[in-house]
């Protein structure tokens, strides 16, 4: 198994469990106690656990990524916001890409004023659209991973590749001026890179919190957004850099 599979599955059992024993995934993992704990000391570096005696625990509360259910419940109304200023950039008639998240859901929610064709492989971003009858639905079908919402399979892949849509927005778990946009699954990290090469235009909808933060596996460097929306606390230096890089950044919030 390789590092960057153990790294996987180390944080899903941090992710559901909370607490995770060395010798436990030692035995899960088929690896010594000694790899373990190594596997451990590179995932605090990027501060996505924190070790104790025996073992690891969820990090400090503030900005950590874990537990991934209450990352996606916090900051409703931000993302409210972000969802608001996403939808003025469609236009209608227009085909978009909606990739699962809690803030692209928050878009789908408040569409179905104007016509508009919609690509998901999100369960509850089709929930949303279900009954919004301007809304052409079509969902992109597949198997979801542990207990998310999102739908991923060979058919899907092979149907992105062949498509293309008017525009992408996505999020992420972080994004980090040197390391760009970063997800904890590969699987994940593999989708949304076939989603933003099907795209005329790409729109990050990230909350300030996923700022400088690195998760395990990169998809994508700043330069390939186009469009970022965020809310005020986004720091002065990163804003400056984005737009430095002709990435426009909108702001809400403010």
């Amino acid at each position: 198994m390789l590092s960057v599979e153990r790294f996987e599955k180390i944080l899903e059992q941090l992710d559901q469990h909370k607490v995770i024993k060395v010798s436990e995934l030692s035995k899960t993992l088929g690896v010594t106690e000694k790899t373990i704990r190594v596997d451990l000391e590179a995932l605090e570096k990027r501060g996505l656990l924190k070790r104790i005696h025996g073992g690891a625990v969820l990090p400090d509360k503030e900005g950590r990524i874990f537990p991934i259910q209450e990352r996606q419940a916090s900051r409703s109304n931000v993302k409210q916001s972000i969802a608001a200023a996403a939808i003025k950039l469609v236009r209608p008639g227009e085909t978009i890409l909606m990739d699962g998240g809690s803030t692209t859901q928050a878009l789908a929610r408040q569409l179905g004023e104007f016509p508009v064709s919609v690509l998901t492989n999100d369960i509850k971003i089709a929930h949303e659209l279900l009954t919004k009858e301007k809304v052409q639905l079509l969902v992109l079908g597949g198997t979801r991973i542990g207990t998310s919402s999102s739908l991923y399979g060979a058919k899907a892949s092979d149907f992105i590749q062949r498509v293309r849509v008017n525009r992408l927005f996505f999020g992420t778990t972080g994004v980090s001026l040197q390391h760009g946009l970063t997800v904890l699954n590969g699987i994940h990290a593999d989708w949304k890179r076939q989603v933003m090469n099907c795209a005329d235009h790409i729109t990050l909808l990230v909350d300030s919190s996923k700022f400088d933060k690195v998760a395990l596996i990169q998809f994508a460097t700043l330069d390939d957004i186009d469009v970022v929306i965020t809310d005020a606390g986004i720091s002065p230096e990163i804003k400056n850099e984005l737009q430095s890089r002709n990435i426009d950044v909108v702001i809400v919030g403010k």
